[in-house]
């Protein structure tokens, strides 16, 4: 399966759902955490979806990009998971300078908290990223599924039913 920036995101919060989408066993289809990330991509701000192209690079696809001020606006339902999402964004932003668009900025932005930040990548984040690459591949390729991680996120997460079905 082709590394994607959600991949990125999924390797910070837990290996376990990471792995598991990795090996085609994805369960966001039926979550509604990700369908009320949709709705608000799609209500807090209709008008990008006129300004903003959405872009598919290597996989990945970035939602809003305004290609004037090369600024990539990546919308998230609550920061509580913000490492996450900023490595996700810094992968889009590493993803289009391979490509030949140099350059490129993020701004992370929560509506509901009516919070943002804005996201460069350095050197320094390019050669974790490229360690993330590395071990999200190991992960990957193991034949084995990491552990649960029992944690507080678990409930939330669309992967709950299917990782404690047994307990």
């Amino acid at each position: 399966m082709r590394l994607t920036a959600t991949h990125i995101n999924y390797y910070h919060i837990c290996h376990r759902k990471l792995w598991l989408s990795m090996n085609g066993i994805n369960m966001e289809h039926s979550s509604n955490t990700v369908a009320e990330g949709k709705l608000l991509h799609e209500a807090s701000y209709p008008q990008r979806l006129e300004r903003y192209s959405e872009i598919e690079i290597e996989g990945s696809k970035i939602d809003f990009y305004d290609a004037k001020n090369k600024v990539i606006h990546e919308l998230k339902r609550s920061d509580k998971m913000e490492a996450a999402h900023e490595w996700q964004l810094k992968y889009y932003i590493m993803l289009l300078d391979q490509n030949g668009v140099e350059g490129v900025t993020g701004v992370l932005e929560y509506p509901k908290l009516r919070e943002t930040k804005s996201i460069q990548l350095s050197e320094a984040d390019k050669m974790y990223l490229q360690l993330v690459i590395g071990h999200v591949n190991e992960i990957a390729a193991s034949e084995i599924c990491p552990p649960l991680l029992h944690a507080k996120i678990c409930k939330s997460c669309s992967y709950f039913d299917f990782c404690y079905s047994g307990e």
